[in-house]
């Protein structure tokens, strides 16, 4: 097929892009302009780059247009993250395109409630982020069910890859935490450390994409996580990255009031984002419709992230 990929050079566009081109697809690749793909991959050479500025587009009406000037059979949004991009695009495509591809968040669901949580749990998102996000996956799938728009939602947890830092035991993006890690140093956790999280590799996200490009009939007028098998406590999380450097686990526990001050204001924001969430999310819909099981377990994905961080000098493993 013809695939437009938007947001082809971000964290899941570099190992989707790649995928695609090996599997035949004549594939479009818009972005920016202003990054190389995080993962170097000759399939770029066989890719056509289109730069769009899509703010400054959807704002005169435009983007939505020229995507389908490109005449796709299929298109994969990795960067829509409000109802009115959505809008304009399925104005845009409908009647046009075989399938169209949106990326949203495990956010949709707000804190988790039932465990695992399923695709089908009602919609509780507490964030900003969320409730666009859940506003685009409610617009895209009554699109699909009333008007027939081949509409697929994927929802990754926390995107975690070489190339760029993960989410932390400590549930924010401060490497000093790893470091301290693999240094043997002691790290505080908030409260227990019983919260949790669920890395994704993007990789696994890329090629959840792909099973639902090629499994239209089960794919069209659903939405499936992306997500490792099982969640991680931080506790479980700290303990693990500990003894990958040799070291036992050196933790230290303080309640959430007083563990917040011990970080920046911008470091406390996302932990909390994270603590009150605390996804643990289910595979089993993907697995069943699609056949699709991720290959990477949340330690994996994370480990594949921090040995490109020692790689490249931004974490010191001492030997």
């Amino acid at each position: 097929m013809r695939v437009v990929v938007i947001g082809a050079s971000g964290h899941i566009g570099s190992y989707l892009v790649p995928r695609l081109v090996d599997a035949g697809h004549d594939v479009i690749a818009v972005s920016r302009g202003q990054r190389a793909p995080y993962r170097a991959h000759g399939a770029w050479r066989r890719v056509t780059p289109v730069t769009a500025d899509r703010v400054g587009e959807e704002a005169d009406g435009s983007f939505g247009r020229r995507v389908a000037a490109l005449e796709p059979d299929a298109v994969i949004d990795l960067i829509c993250f409000d109802e009115p991009s959505a809008r304009q695009m399925v104005a845009a495509l409908s009647g046009r395109v075989r399938h169209f591809l949106h990326c949203g968040t495990i956010w949709v669901h707000g804190p988790s409630l039932r465990l695992p949580t399923t695709e089908d749990s009602p919609r509780r998102p507490i964030g900003e982020y969320g409730r666009a996000k859940a506003a685009i996956e409610a617009y895209l799938l009554d699109q699909a069910h009333r008007a027939g728009f081949p509409a697929t939602i994927i929802h990754p947890g926390h995107i975690t890859g070489r190339g760029w830092m993960p989410i932390n035991p400590a549930g924010n993006l401060d490497p000093a935490v790893f470091q301290a890690l693999a240094d043997g140093s002691e790290v505080t956790l908030p409260n227990l450390g019983m919260e949790t999280l669920q890395h994704v590799h993007a990789d696994d996200v890329a090629r959840l994409f792909m099973d639902a490009l090629a499994t239209p009939a089960n794919a069209i007028g659903e939405s499936f996580h992306s997500v490792a098998p099982t969640a991680l406590t931080l506790r479980g999380y700290a303990e693990a990255v500990s003894g990958w450097f040799g070291h036992e686990p050196r933790l230290t526990y303080l309640p959430w009031d007083q563990w917040r001050h011990t970080v920046s204001e911008r470091d406390a924001e996302i932990t909390y984002d994270h603590l009150i969430h605390s996804p643990h999310c289910s595979m089993a819909k993907a697995a069943r419709l699609l056949g699709h099981h991720p290959r990477h377990t949340s330690l994996e994905a994370v480990r594949d992230a921090v040995e490109e961080l020692i790689a490249t000098g931004q974490l010191n493993a001492k030997e």
